[in-house]
């Protein structure tokens, strides 16, 4: 069975050759030299090919138990935790004040790249505490913050959202759970959570639940939404725990995937919460947590495409099935291997294209991250906020599809549990459906991020393609083989927001029956200004590495790039095919 073999040379190339960052003026950067971040990642692969990949199939088989009221994690679950939580991993990228390590948030992204390849259940549960100490640090109190942040960056507590009840998902402004106010600046909340991941685990002795629930009086739909910090153990003055409070783990889901991680029914019977920032503004603060779900969730869809494309490589290298077409490639053999037919060889590239290409966009996304956290640049945070449905959306989109394709390479060996394709295919589904299921992404990027500010980000998205061409086109290899391509798949992505700008006002349909088409063809200019700018660094290079990272690119512009040319005809078709059959006659 393959092993998890961490994609350290991509990784290197990618932040100094592509990304260049110690030569970047972000705060921080300037020590990322090759040195250190060789170690860094080099550490943090270790550890996901030596501790976490391990435990991956032992998660999946055995699952999580609730036994009266406590949830037990698979086998080996918590010594890895503890490592992890000891070697400072949670809080690599977290402000110092509170026991961070203050490293940039593009090292952080990297290294999640690696963990949830690994073991993408097990990585939830310290993900998730890594999203709930940035909701508190945004918007909590001075008190919060010394409470509660040093221990959730410790790894001691662990952290969860609570969005979903079972009457809404996506649609907050149906939400009911009551949030009373208490004489002592409490409060008390009752009501249902549901698909909470983590919800109820034996990794940390804390959970800290940031619950979004209604104060009676508050206005109605989502402006009526606040957020509360609810603890399963309250704090006392000193820090230490206190008595249980009254919340509970009344259910675990059985899941299709990610059977590692603890999804639970979270009941809440007046359990004593805390409010975080002002009264009726929750959902603004948890979008501060949400996000970065969205970005992180973008980041498993990609981790799950890379594990699973690895070992279909390995596969189809080793699996002796037929002969090549024009001759024996394997004389001394009763047959070649796979790799040697060019169908093989077509799913392999399709999925190297996108596994490579998405980790340059992620990475590239990261940088921007750090660029509106470290130096305050407001372009870059507009272009990460016009972003985000695209990483999320996208990748895990096509991470999905590209797990599928390593599936089939195995043929019915992929479709039996002796191989991890079915754990790749089944934990990489559930990223296109929760933290917004991608129909949601699109709808809020064609109908939200694209008109943000008034369109200034979407136009500087375009320049930003624009000029890079410019800047590049007198290297006539470049210009012909990445920037040419790249150059008619981003006046396609110009014309489909020509085309929502030009109807959509008129026929709101038109614009949202395109909205996912517009997401993928957005995606892809994405990774083809990713494969230009990578394809610019290969071009410097010598290497056998450079050859085929250059080998790679010209697959993507020529092959996956062109499907821009398809979305934008299905987009400029309009809402008529889509909406001509009356609902009746579904």
């Amino acid at each position: 069975m393959s092993a998890y073999d961490p994609p350290l040379r991509d990784l290197e190339f990618i932040l100094h050759d592509m990304l260049a960052v110690q030569e970047s003026p972000i705060p921080g950067f300037a020590d990322l030299d090759r040195d250190f971040t060789a170690a860094i990642l080099g550490e943090a692969g270790r550890i996901a090919r030596d501790v976490l990949a391990p435990l991956a199939a032992t998660g999946d088989r055995e699952g999580c138990r609730l036994e009266n009221g406590v949830v037990r994690t698979p086998e080996g679950f918590k010594a890895a935790y503890d490592l992890i939580a000891a070697g400072g991993w949670i809080g690599l990228d977290l402000d110092p004040d509170y026991g961070g390590q203050g490293m940039p948030h593009v090292l952080n992204t990297a290294i999640g790249e690696m963990h949830a390849g690994a073991n993408m259940a097990l990585n939830m549960y310290w993900g998730l505490s890594h999203g709930a100490y940035n909701a508190i640090h945004a918007h909590g109190s001075d008190e919060q913050k010394r409470t509660y942040l040093p221990k959730l960056v410790a790894g001691e507590w662990s952290g969860t959202m609570n969005l979903t009840e079972p009457h809404c998902g996506t649609d907050l402004g149906l939400l009911r759970t009551r949030a009373e106010p208490r004489d002592d600046g409490s409060y008390a909340l009752t009501g249902q959570k549901i698909f909470i991941s983590a919800g109820e685990h034996d990794l940390s002795e804390n959970i800290i639940h940031l619950v979004l629930a209604r104060i009676p009086g508050g206005p109605s739909g989502v402006k009526g939404i606040s957020l509360f910090i609810v603890p399963k153990f309250l704090v006392k003055p000193d820090g230490g725990l206190g008595e249980r409070n009254a919340l509970s783990c009344g259910k675990l889901e059985e899941k299709m995937g990610i059977h590692g991680n603890a999804t639970c029914v979270m009941n809440y019977d007046g359990a004593t919460g805390f409010l975080v920032g002002a009264a009726h503004d929750g959902l603004r603060a948890m979008f501060t947590m949400m996000n970065e779900a969205r970005l992180s969730v973008g980041v498993q869809g990609l981790a799950q495409a890379a594990a699973a494309y690895q070992a279909a490589a390995d596969y189809a290298r080793e699996r002796l099935q037929g002969r090549a077409v024009t001759g024996p490639a394997n004389p001394d053999g009763p047959a070649d291997p796979l790799i040697v037919h060019p169908d093989i060889r077509r799913a392999l590239m399709d999925q190297r294209a996108f596994v490579e290409g998405g980790r340059a966009f992620i990475l590239w996304a990261a940088s921007l991250i750090d660029a509106s956290a470290r130096s305050g640049d407001a372009d870059a945070e507009g272009l990460v906020s016009l972003l985000t449905p695209v990483i999320k959306g996208f990748l895990t989109d096509q991470g999905f599809a590209s797990a599928v394709q390593a599936q089939q390479v195995f043929g019915g060996h992929g479709y039996t549990e002796d191989w991890p394709m079915s754990r790749f295919v089944r934990d990489a589904r559930i990223t296109m459906i929760y933290e917004g299921a991608n129909g949601i992404q699109a709808l809020d990027l064609v109908g939200r991020k694209l008109a943000q500010d008034g369109g200034r980000h979407a136009m500087a998205f375009f320049a930003l393609v624009k000029d890079f061409i410019k800047a590049n086109e007198a290297d006539a290899t470049l210009k012909a083989e990445f920037l040419d391509p790249l150059k008619a798949a981003s006046k396609d992505l110009q014309a489909a927001a020509t085309f929502f700008v030009e109807t959509g006002m008129k026929n709101p349909d038109a614009a949202l029956a395109g909205s996912t088409d517009f997401l993928h063809l957005f995606g892809h200019v994405c990774l083809g200004l990713m494969w230009a700018r990578m394809a610019r660094a290969a071009l410097a290079g010598d290497e056998d590495f450079h050859r085929a990272k250059l080998a790679t690119g010209r697959y993507y512009m020529a092959r996956l790039l062109p499907a821009t040319a398809l979305h934008l005809a299905r987009i400029r078709s309009g809402a008529d095919p889509v909406m001509a059959l009356p609902a009746e006659a579904f």
